[in-house]
């Protein structure tokens, strides 16, 4: 997966983007330049040799969080000199800031090198939060159509309905320009939260309000999990509920990130968001082109067996012309799985997080 020689490459990875014409999710392999972005497609298991697209960077804008896509929370947008809009979708919240973040520096050093202003930074240099109203916060995070979306999440095998995580409100707050970093975002929502606006649901954001003190009150952590006061009921009660597939997914998060997967009956290779969890320990994949929240497939990794493959030929097994990075792993009931990460550092990071959650 390595890029040309020609390019000098700031950094690269897989994105999920959505297409101009028809407005489809793809995953892309995205390499970011001094002042291109350019990116790729997979065809099975190898990167077309030919670009797919560019977007020049001079004079873009980027917005992120981006949160108009209420079931991809992960979205930030490139908006170029010309008014058009790219949407791309990172696998984790650091990866989408990272992303963004040396996209934003590129910009801004083309822009020095014209003798222009940055356009990337935040206009206003102080901070509003002395005189602001949390009521007229509350109302605006409370309305229907432009507020916080609510959806169910999993915490210790419990499913709560009508809620949403700390960082979900940390990404609102700073999408709606209410606080112009995440900081102040966190002390904005530890204000609403002191003063009944918000309260805590699950076993996380209950034991941050008692032990923290008032600046720690408020996690900026997606496993953290609020909701309105009760007094708020229009848009639902919160709900838990245990399940099978509630208790799998309750585990803490330890590993996300794309990765190519060989199917099990077409043998054909395809990009997916694989997440390793602990306590329980379990590996879930998803497809990063739906925008369905729930796993195409996953297994428990109690006795798996994971081995790095030899990059050199085509192992039994394997189809395809592969570009290497491959490991295996062999779950208790003796199925195969085929992965390719994007690096061989990424391979053994994986590798070496996989082994151990396969422990007894």
């Amino acid at each position: 997966m390595d890029t040309d020689k020609k390019v000098t490459s700031l950094r690269e990875g897989f994105l999920v983007k959505r297409g101009h014409v028809v407005h489809n999710w793809k995953a892309r392999w995205f390499v970011l330049t001094p002042d291109k972005l350019l990116y790729y497609k997979y065809e099975g298991s190898r990167r077309d040799s030919c670009q797919r697209g560019k977007i020049l960077l001079k004079d873009c804008v980027i917005a992120c969080p981006f949160l108009e896509y209420e079931s991809r929370p992960l979205v930030f947008k490139v908006q170029t000199k010309h008014g058009v809009d790219h949407f791309l979708e990172a696998c984790s919240r650091e990866e989408r800031d990272e992303w963004a973040a040396e996209i934003t520096a590129a910009v801004d050093k083309l822009g020095m090198a014209d003798g222009k202003m940055i356009t990337n930074e935040p206009v206003a240099a102080e901070s509003q939060l002395h005189n602001i109203n949390l009521s007229k916060v509350l109302h605006s995070m409370y309305d229907v159509h432009s507020g916080i979306k609510m959806s169910n999440h999993v915490e210790q095998g419990c499913t709560y309905s009508n809620c949403f995580s700390g960082s979900a409100v940390v990404d609102w707050l700073v999408f709606m320009q209410l606080a112009l970093t995440r900081v102040e975002a966190v002390t904005l929502a530890s204000a609403l939260l002191e003063e009944g606006f918000l309260r805590t649901i699950g076993l996380k954001s209950v034991e941050a309000l008692r032990t923290a003190g008032l600046s720690g009150q408020f996690m900026d952590d997606s496993t953290a999990l609020y909701s309105f006061s009760d007094s708020l009921k229009k848009r639902g009660c919160v709900k838990a509920e245990t399940s099978l597939s509630a208790v799998e997914l309750s585990g803490k998060v330890i590993k996300r990130g794309y990765l190519l997967k060989q199917g099990h009956r077409r043998k054909n290779w395809k990009v997916r968001l694989f997440v390793l969890r602990s306590d329980p320990a379990f590996l879930h994949y998803y497809d990063p082109t739906k925008d369905d929240t729930s796993p195409v497939g996953g297994f428990a990794l109690r006795n798996c067996l994971v081995s790095s493959l030899n990059d050199n030929g085509v192992p039994s097994g394997v189809k395809g012309n592969i570009q290497g990075n491959l490991f295996k792993i062999i779950t208790q009931s003796d199925t195969h799985y085929f992965i390719q990460a994007p690096t061989h550092q990424q391979k053994m990071d994986w590798i070496d997080a996989i082994r151990e959650q396969t422990k007894d």
